[in-house]
């Protein structure tokens, strides 16, 4: 980690905090995806996010069934339309929309567990991304108990001519919010992954979620200190979302949970980024959901307002991604 210039071994709340750092190159309160991006190729890049037919451990029975109880089963809009198309065909179409945005892109493997295939699969559909043009990389979204020695060694070789990332769902590191959340797995088990991903020359970006029920506002506050000091190069942070179909869907109809208000997002969103270390990429700072299916919070819905809110915050505070990292509460 970087600490430019300042000690922080014993830094107290009493001392000055660190100044914006220059290395981000943007006008924003931290350092976000598209900047990161533009220091490190010179140019405009884009995600492309890709269908590749996956599915789920903790949905066919392998783990458990029925997912993450926010999870909405029926995966991505193409999914839903029928056949999926092929891998390229996905990047050609991806392409051609964004193309005026952006000169070179990423082919992000986003529905469901993208490395929950035999390797002869996994190796197919990537290398069938990686050779389409303008692509210079990978991103893919996964578990943490489904990255095998032999797949993270896929991996670190794609990693010697790519940009590589790994998306590693946590959504927090307390294992009474993993287990009432379903998620199948427990904190150990990331700790484990991202212990067997360092080194392999790979980028991890952990996703963690802000309002889950039954955290307090300290809780997301661990989440953060504990993520921020493990080499980990991103972080999406997201709303929970309740949709229809899915067990938070009705655990909220009944009246069973309340959603976090989006003043109370927008204050943690806050600290958050003010304990993360300023080099830790921010791929996302809050979600929405598929407007067919959505229950609650109205305010999320709004995404540039939410952003436009946490950005207002900050400034607020006079205050941006890293004051505050290393600094014991």
């Amino acid at each position: 980690m970087f600490f430019y210039g300042i000690d922080r071994k014993n830094t107290t709340k009493k001392e000055a905090p660190l100044v914006k750092p220059d290395f981000w190159k943007n006008s924003k309160n931290y350092y976000d995806l598209k900047s990161y991006w533009r220091n490190l190729f010179g140019c405009n890049v884009h995600k492309l996010a890709i269908d590749a037919g996956f599915t789920c451990p903790n949905r066919d029975g392998h783990v458990a069934t029925g997912g993450c109880i926010y999870c909405d089963g029926r995966g991505s809009k193409l999914r839903q339309k029928g056949n999926l198309p092929l891998v390229a065909e996905q990047i050609a179409s991806g392409k051609k929309y964004y193309k005026p945005q952006a000169s070179k892109f990423i082919a992000y493997f986003q529905t469901f567990t993208n490395t929950y295939a035999p390797m002869g699969k996994l190796r197919k559909i990537f290398d069938e991304a990686l050779s389409q043009e303008d692509i210079i990389g990978l991103s893919i979204g996964t578990r943490p108990d489904c990255l095998d020695p032999d797949v993270i060694e896929l991996l670190g070789e794609y990693a010697k001519k790519y940009h590589i990332w790994v998306e590693l769902g946590l959504q927090s590191v307390h294992d009474k919010t993993l287990q009432f959340i379903n998620r199948g797995h427990n904190f150990q088990q990331f700790l484990d992954a991202v212990n067997s991903l360092a080194g392999h020359g790979l980028n991890i970006c952990v996703h963690i979620i802000i309002g889950l029920p039954g955290e307090s506002n300290e809780d997301v506050l661990t989440t953060a200190r504990t993520l921020a000091a493990l080499p980990l190069q991103g972080i999406k942070i997201h709303s929970l979302l309740a949709l229809e179909g899915t067990a938070l869907g009705e655990i909220y109809k009944k009246g069973s949970v309340c959603m976090i208000t989006k003043e109370k997002y927008v204050s943690l969103a806050a600290d958050v980024l003010e304990i993360l270390p300023p080099e830790m990429v921010i791929q996302r700072l809050t979600a929405d959901g598929y407007r067919d299916i959505f229950l609650a919070p109205d305010w999320t819905m709004n995404k540039l307002d939410v952003l436009n809110s946490i950005n207002k915050e900050l400034e607020r505070r006079n205050s941006y991604q890293g004051k505050n990292y290393g600094i014991t509460p």
